[in-house]
């Protein structure tokens, strides 16, 4: 049985461990967009656990990061200290009101070797042959290695399969970039 460095995300404490495996790994995406303010920050590795894009984003095949047991596998990410009001936020921005994910306990081990209690996101919504966009998995790539995730996994995630983008294949307004419609001095 592991010994946790920390309670789990039931616990009443002033603070808990969010573990991100998604697009949430990048700063902007994490610190700008939904605006977390993490009061620390370690690398860690969820095992027993395989990575996964198959939640549904558009009609075409591109999805966005999941967890899902598995035995012999695991997923890297980083663990954020959060307050429970951003806990609760970031809950808000991941869609958990409206069940596109629940909170999952999870045991992380620390790249310094100590298991950490925290909570990640799981869904059950779930669709097999969904792929990472090349912007969405652009998104882990930074993150993996700004915060300075193993090379082997960051090479493993730059191997993936990527997701044919509906919105790439839209023909552009103006095919010629606009230069048409300045010739007719329809605009700039």
């Amino acid at each position: 049985m592991l010994s946790l460095v920390d309670p789990p995300s039931g616990d009443a404490g002033p603070t808990l461990w969010y573990f991100a495996y998604g697009s949430n790994l990048d700063r902007e995406t994490f610190l700008g967009r939904r605006r977390m303010q993490p009061l620390e920050t370690r690398i860690g590795v969820l095992e027993h656990f395989e990575l996964r894009f198959d939640l549904p984003v558009g009609p075409g095949e591109r999805g966005v990061a999941n967890v899902a047991p598995h035995d012999g596998d695991a997923v890297w990410g980083v663990l954020y200290r959060l307050t429970h009001a951003d806990a609760e936020r970031l809950d808000r921005t991941e869609g958990v009101h409206v069940g596109a994910y629940v909170r999952l306990d999870v045991a992380v081990r620390a790249a310094e070797g100590a298991p950490i209690a925290a909570f990640t996101y799981q869904s059950s919504r779930g669709v097999a042959g969904r792929k990472p966009s090349r912007r969405y998995l652009g998104l882990l790539l930074a993150g993996a290695r700004d915060h300075g995730l193993p090379a082997l996994y960051v090479t493993r995630l730059r191997a993936l399969p990527l997701a044919v983008d509906e919105r790439d294949a839209q023909l552009p307004l103006f095919p010629d970039g606009g230069a048409a419609r300045r010739d007719q001095g329809l605009g700039p």
